[in-house]
């Protein structure tokens, strides 16, 4: 079984076209990967001076048609996988030299580089995208990769070694969902329950495990590590990643005074059931034939997803899912307001407690002021403190403040209030489900009998 695919090579921005193709040949020929050199082979050139051989038909192709070449592609690479433990080196590198001359037609030359570095042997196959005579150049039809890849399984079945089987269509694995995506923090808890499942002897020994990884770590108050790689740029600390990945719940591991549970992500919640499609409105807006057919298999599947739901929720009756459906909108909006309220005054908190510092800070100065007289004069060299001293003078008249509250009693009811809020929000989101839930169960049920509606009114017409 071989998976095959054909990748054109351009020029990078700043270095010439030899320096190019010295770097892609150097790197399929490296010693480290070929076992010294054994597995790579060549046609009409060297693999020693392969790039300079290109470089040389490619100076022939100037000569010969009178023009530079204008695109940036300088050769094609063809990259052949084969499955682990079913062909050696030798015979890889062997298949690989017939694919490029068979695709090819020898009209081109080519380097064939077979990798042994990886559990599955590979091949590398860099060939000039023009011609040895220097006349023409390779051109990239529309299935080349296509074509790559037949010619592979041809050539793989003459060799007697395995193909890709090719699915029907229907039975093909169709992915309705994407893979979840793994974080920098997800990554980080893995290679922390790796290394205290390692059970070292302290937490700095810990922390050098970390580095060893390839990780920076921050000591300091709250110790924050950084991976090396280019998708990460912030430090991560140990006390945001979680319930048992806290400075003190590791260092409690380590002294064995506690047990580590891995944290296992969750998948997300798929959605019970969708909306129905307005199947009349759609093709009055001109929708074909075949959009009906599948609104219509659609809206079956999602009125069954729908019943189920009403079953499990134990709602008998239309009139039994709009009260409780009114009452979850109630409940919700109640909920959302009493939020919205403490975060009103968790804002004015905060602008009076700013006022209350700065009416203090500039009490002082303020009072000079009024003994000069309100002089301009002390006014230009006060005026930032003045200014702050008035604004906050104007906003406790505003609150109608007889006595201004002490900054530490400010403090108190924000820390209270910022503790209900963060408290009331998973039972505002639970809320917020449940009202979504049974709003779009009434509005598909309500669609429901309006379309039985209709069809039993056109039949009794007809």
């Amino acid at each position: 079984m071989a998976a095959t695919r054909l990748i054109a090579l351009h020029k990078n921005k700043g270095m010439t076209v030899a320096a190019c193709l010295k770097n892609r040949t150097d790197y399929i020929e490296n010693p480290d990967k070929t076992e010294q050199g054994q597995y790579v082979s060549s046609y009409a050139c060297s693999t020693l001076t392969a790039d300079e051989e290109f470089m040389l038909t490619k100076r022939q192709y100037d000569l010969v048609n009178g023009r530079r070449q204008k695109s940036d592609v300088i050769a094609y690479q063809i990259r052949q996988s084969f499955r682990p433990a079913e062909i050696s080196a030798e015979e890889a590198n062997k298949v690989g030299y017939e694919l490029a001359m068979r695709f090819t037609k020898g009209k081109h030359a080519f380097v064939v580089a077979t990798h042994t570095d990886r559990q599955h042997i590979h091949n590398h196959v860099i060939f000039n995208s023009t011609a040895l005579d220097g006349s023409r150049k390779f051109r990239d039809f529309f299935f080349s990769a296509l074509a790559v890849q037949r010619l592979s399984d041809l050539i793989c079945l003459e060799h007697q070694l395995s193909v890709i089987e090719k699915k029907p269509y229907r039975e093909r694995q169709k992915r309705i969902v994407y893979p979840p995506k793994e974080s920098n923090r997800d990554r980080l808890c893995g290679i922390i329950d790796t290394i205290l499942a390692e059970k070292p002897g302290d937490y700095e020994t810990f922390l050098q495990k970390l580095e060893q990884q390839g990780y920076e770590v921050k000591r300091g108050k709250y110790t924050a590590v950084k991976g090396k790689g280019k998708g990460q740029k912030r430090f991560i600390r140990f006390r945001t990643l979680g319930t048992g990945y806290g400075e003190d719940e590791i260092k409690a591991v380590l002294e064995g005074k506690a047990e580590h549970r891995p944290y296992q992500k969750k998948p997300p919640k798929e959605q019970t059931f969708q909306l129905l499609v307005d199947i009349q409105g759609k093709m009055a807006e001109g929708k074909s034939v075949g959009y009906k057919r599948w609104a219509t298999k659609f809206n079956l599947k999602e009125m069954s997803k729908t019943l189920l739901f009403l079953q499990e929720q134990k709602i008998g009756s239309a009139e039994e899912l709009r009260e409780r459906a009114a009452a979850a909108t109630e409940r919700y909006h109640t909920m959302g307001n009493s939020i919205k309220a403490a975060e009103a005054r968790l804002t004015e908190i905060a602008v009076l407690k700013t006022h209350i510092i700065n009416y203090a800070k500039t009490r002082e100065v303020y009072a000079a002021y009024r003994k000069t007289g309100y002089s301009k004069v002390f006014l230009e060299t006060h005026r930032e403190e003045i200014t702050l001293h008035k604004a906050a003078k104007a906003a406790f008249d505003e609150a109608g403040l007889q006595k201004l509250p002490k900054v530490k009693e400010l403090d108190a009811e924000f820390s209270e209030l910022l503790t209900k809020k963060k408290a009331a929000y998973p039972d505002y989101r639970k809320a917020r489900n449940e009202m979504q839930e049974l709003v779009r169960a009434q509005k598909n049920v309500e669609r429901f009998f309006a379309e039985e509606k209709d069809t039993i009114e056109k039949a009794q017409t007809r």
